[in-house]
């Protein structure tokens, strides 16, 4: 019999609290078990493994971020659209850093396609609408994109930048001023 007050939602949601207080790959089911002061055993009636766990706060952390996005991004256009995209994922991995390593956990085809994921596609996509790239640029601005929120935040948090000036937050202001003008001015392809 599973424990009282314990259920799918309420496991997640603090194995997502305890992804950001010591790390996404540190959560397990032991690690959830010990939280909620329980044997392992009493778990498994509410997920499957480790493994399912982690994929349902990967879940639940792109469906927060992919919410916070669209609420940024409304009504923006260009580089307002840039700059308030890059600033969500940004503050999102500050304040959540395990759920925001969570958001980046591969998934398999079947749950990725059912996933926020593909939200955060569909935005980026969006912002990218305002630089009228096409195919297959706008694949390459997308992967881009993606590249430069999590890296330079990855970086940031880690502590990288904090060495020397200017800060970091100036570089991250410069960097989407770079960025909107490589997008505005998007270079053709290389001939071999």
């Amino acid at each position: 019999m599973a424990r009282a007050g314990l259920t799918p939602e309420r496991l997640v949601r603090a194995g997502a609290e305890l992804a950001d207080e010591v790390g996404f790959d540190e959560v397990t089911v032991s690690a959830l078990a010990r939280r909620f002061d329980v044997k392992v055993a009493s778990l498994y009636s509410h997920v499957r493994n480790s493994h399912d766990l982690r994929t349902r706060i990967a879940l639940l952390a792109l469906e927060e971020l992919a919410d916070r996005a669209a609420a940024a991004l409304a009504g923006r256009a260009g580089k307002d659209a840039l700059a308030a995209m890059a600033n969500v994922y940004r503050d999102y991995a500050r304040e959540h850093p395990g759920r925001s390593a969570a958001a980046r956990m591969r998934l398999d085809p079947e749950t990725a396609a059912a996933s926020a994921g593909v939200r955060h596609a569909r935005m980026t996509r969006a912002v990218l609408r305002g630089y009228d790239l096409e195919e297959p640029d706008q694949t390459h601005a997308v992967r881009l994109l993606g590249s430069f929120f999590h890296g330079y935040v990855s970086l940031e948090l880690a502590g990288g930048f904090s060495h020397s000036l200017p800060d970091s937050e100036e570089t991250w202001i410069r960097l989407i001023d770079a960025l909107d003008a490589l997008l505005r001015d998007w270079p053709a392809p290389s001939t071999p």
